[in-house]
């Protein structure tokens, strides 16, 4: 059950349409369901705003599908798998109507949210081998209901390439920097913007960058205020905590005196 299912329940209870009974009956539900494999969480929603979301690295197609089949029963209608395989997305399509991204390993079920947060989402990225881990993150945020604009392969490597976005850049209500090599987009978009900089360090990069580790590295050390930093390649954790900045606003207007 998400925020919005329980507040319709209240509204139902407030104007007589279901009883006290029932409304009680379908908020005690079971919190979560032990499938063996998976312990499936169906009352995050209603504590956090959004459902699960199954991370598809490690999982058979079959524990997948049994964990989508979970969800649905319980009422969650819109369902986001990340880390999705070529092969394990052509089983669970077998079984379950998915929007597939192969380049990024994105699939949704039940389409995206509407898009309400109050502003943008910016998503920029130092390079083209950046992109697989920023579409990650646009359409994680797309699927959390933001707006997403997307600044591919303006890095520092030729800086004019950013400066031509800078009205994009001033207006966002959070920007996504990703980058690889060492890592500096963060720090210069970190200064030129008022809003909060989520940086993302790719693996991308030649043998001294280890995996990533050189620009992880870089964008803890950023000198530019506001910067804060998630794990590399982590496109999801970055357009998680983007969706939740942009939709403060929108949380306050919705709290109950």
């Amino acid at each position: 059950m998400e925020q919005s299912e329980l507040l319709s329940v209240l509204e139902k209870v407030a104007n007589g349409d279901i009883s006290v009974e029932n409304a009680m009956l379908r908020l005690k539900q079971q919190p979560f369901s032990d499938i063996g494999y998976a312990k499936v969480d169906h009352h995050r929603g209603l504590r956090q705003g959004t459902g699960e979301v199954i991370y598809g690295a490690g999982k058979t197609p079959e524990q997948i599908c049994g964990i989508i089949s979970s969800m649905l029963k319980h009422g969650q209608h819109r369902v986001l798998i990340t880390r999705l395989t070529v092969d394990a997305a052509a089983a669970v399509s077998e079984k379950y109507s998915i929007d597939y991204h192969p380049d990024c390993g994105i699939a949704v079920i039940g389409g995206n949210r509407p898009a309400d947060g109050i502003g943008r989402v910016v998503i920029s990225t130092g390079g083209t081998s950046d992109i697989p881990v920023a579409e990650e993150a646009a359409l994680t945020a797309e699927f959390l209901g933001n707006e997403v604009v997307r600044l591919y392969d303006v890095g520092v490597a030729g800086i004019h390439r950013l400066m031509a976005h800078l009205e994009e850049i001033m207006s966002a209500t959070v920007i996504i920097a990703i980058a690889g090599m060492e890592g500096a987009l963060a720090s210069v978009v970190g200064g030129l913007a008022d809003c909060p900089v989520i940086a993302v360090p790719t693996s991308v990069g030649y043998g001294a960058s280890f995996g990533g580790l050189s620009a992880l590295l870089s964008m803890l050390n950023s000198c530019a205020s506001g910067v804060s930093v998630v794990n590399i390649d982590n496109g999801f954790g970055a357009a998680y905590q983007a969706s939740m900045i942009n939709h403060i606003g929108r949380k306050n207007e919705n709290t109950l005196p």
